[in-house]
């Protein structure tokens, strides 16, 4: 973590905010907080926080609609709070643009956790041409992938799924946002098309597809690529 790494928290229940402020600052993150939406869209453009901590339910704006309100103009990442765990509410807030979605009630040690990989997530990727985990090296400038050190030959398709992936390493892509991306919107509804290529790919870069480690499974949401380091 770099000093002085600043976390808005956006929450309308002050027993919250005095939780993560305690808990954040006991991990020497600086806090800022809003108590609602419109408090909270103001505070990220006057204070540019490094990341966003949004609650879902919020007197004013939906947390789902905050999230899209920040994608507009912003990039900074965003972890949703909220006490809904269905699967739905956790696609509508990743489609939204959110990098992480946590349900209450949580752990201090699972929210640093995940602060961590979403302050990671938001170093571009470019500024790092090679991907690196568990073996796997992918020379994004060549277009060159290795698995222990043996070329892995990929088609065309899978090689933009993985670079996709890594572009977004630590953050969960929902199925609908993969195949928008990778094959276009007129596929956003071919499950069966993502699962086959997720499999394909696993098959040439895991060293056990049955237990994969490195494109993990957001059931019923979507994939995560893990973070190398």
């Amino acid at each position: 973590m770099t000093p002085g790494t600043r976390i808005l928290v956006i929450d309308d229940e002050r027993p919250i905010r005095r939780f993560l402020r305690t808990a954040l600052a006991a991990h020497h993150y600086e806090v800022v907080e809003a108590e609602s939406g419109q408090e909270g869209l103001s505070l990220a453009a006057a204070e540019r926080p490094d990341l966003i901590i949004l609650d879902v339910g919020l007197p004013d704006l939906d947390g789902i609609e905050v999230t899209r309100r920040l994608r507009e103009w912003t990039q900074t990442p965003v972890i949703i709070l909220s006490v809904r765990d269905q699967e739905s509410d956790k696609i509508a807030a990743l489609d939204a643009g959110a990098d992480d979605y946590l349900t209450k009630p949580f752990g201090v040690g699972e929210l640093t956790a995940r602060l961590r990989v979403a302050l990671r997530h938001a170093a571009p990727v470019e500024e790092e041409p090679v991907f690196e985990v568990d073996g796997l090296k992918v020379d994004l400038a060549r277009r060159v992938v290795t698995l222990n050190g043996s070329e892995v030959s990929l088609t065309p398709t899978e090689y933009d799924l993985l670079k996709l992936l890594i572009q977004h390493a630590g953050k969960v892509m929902t199925h609908r946002q993969l195949l928008r991306q990778v094959w276009g919107v007129a596929y956003e509804d071919q499950a069966h098309l993502l699962r086959v290529n997720i499999s394909n790919l696993r098959g040439k870069i895991e060293a056990d597809p049955a237990q994969p480690r490195i494109i993990l499974t957001e059931p019923g949401v979507g994939y995560r690529l893990r973070l190398g380091g």
